[in-house]
């Protein structure tokens, strides 16, 4: 078990790095947009591209043909800068992280501040919104799973497969739209945009309400199909028809035998669903106002800020493919007969 938990740990690194070389590599051919700001800020984020390798500065006049971004300072005096080949960028690029842990600044979003300072800050919002938005689906998700599988073919059942369709169906950015329109706008009942720092309690717990609930609608119908079909399964089960010929009740067979299996294929489920919320909650964030790492990711790109979104894309990645190791592992935690790594 600890050899296949050092192997997949291995592999996690490797495929980042693989996504990571690639994003960055493709990034680098696409044309760069010049830094806004003032001459001053615009020279401080070159002559830092040229401190991490990215870029060369050029003395004096250029050849025929020679193109290169040219900046008058403040002074009158006139600066070239040229950028180097992607693969020396790379090799730089490369270079900056593993010795310096310097992922370049922003020169857009907020100009000449580290790129991994921005996410540092904004991470927390979007782990909090998502936590909570997890937290909120699972239990809602295995009720209306359990109480539609105990319910199968009845009025229950149907209602709450109508609704699984339903809200499975419907993208999250349309659920925030009608939320925000009709409890933000029409009633006034809550806030129609993230509020800024320094509000009180009662304002940021209320603003929490729409993006949480637009995140959790199709989380809580995904838990709800799952639950729903594994429980029904098990009851129909040869084990669960013998342990009612023993005597035990509907609601303990239900309780001590039906439940405990169904979670085998259900737990690891709420890892992989956590991944998918965070990923949903990039347009969330933007629609809504939130200072995350989703909206912030969609601006990085909008804006070519092309640092920011490196280190976006480098979160994103580690996150998912860990995810995707706890998943595996967790079959193990939650079902004892399977051993990951084991020989045949």
């Amino acid at each position: 078990m600890g050899r296949y938990i050092l192997k997949r740990v291995g592999l996690v690194f490797v495929t980042t790095f693989i996504i990571l070389s690639l994003t960055f590599i493709l990034m680098k051919l696409l044309p760069m947009d010049r830094p806004i700001g003032l001459a001053p800020d615009q020279l401080r984020y070159y002559f830092h591209q040229v401190r991490l390798g990215y870029m060369v500065q050029l003395q004096g006049p250029l050849m025929p043909g020679e193109k290169a971004d040219a900046i008058v300072n403040d002074d009158g005096r006139l600066y070239y800068f040229k950028q180097v080949p992607v693969l020396r960028q790379y090799l730089s690029w490369i270079r900056n992280v593993i010795t310096k842990w310097d992922w370049g600044v922003s020169s857009r979003i907020e100009r000449n501040v580290p790129a991994i300072e921005i996410i540092g800050r904004r991470l927390p919002v979007s782990m909090r919104l998502n936590v909570v938005a997890l937290f909120t689906s699972v239990p809602f998700g295995f009720l209306f799973g359990i109480i539609a599988a105990l319910q199968k073919n009845k009025v229950p059942d149907h209602v709450i497969s109508t609704g699984v369709m339903i809200f499975i169906s419907i993208p999250s950015f349309v659920f925030i739209t009608f939320l925000m329109l009709f409890f933000a706008y029409n009633l006034g009942w809550l806030p129609s945009q993230w509020p800024p720092q320094g509000v009180n309690m009662s304002i940021r717990v209320r603003a929490y309400i729409i993006p949480v609930a637009a995140l959790s609608f199709g989380t809580i119908a995904g838990f709800t199909r799952y639950t729903r079909a594994e429980l029904t399964e098990i009851m129909s089960s040869e084990f669960l028809l013998l342990a009612r010929t023993k005597g035990l009740t509907k609601r303990q067979t239900v309780i001590r035998h039906a439940l405990r299996n169904s979670l085998v294929p259900i737990v690891p489920m709420i890892i992989g669903q956590f991944i998918g919320i965070l990923s949903g909650s990039m347009i969330l964030e933007k629609l809504y106002g939130i200072p995350g790492i989703g909206g912030l990711f969609v601006t990085a790109i909008t804006n070519k800020d092309y640092n920011v979104v490196m280190v976006d894309m480098a979160l994103y990645t580690t996150i998912g493919l860990f995810a995707g190791l706890l998943v595996d592992l967790s079959y193990g935690i939650v079902d004892p007969r399977i051993r990951m790594g084991a020989r045949k």
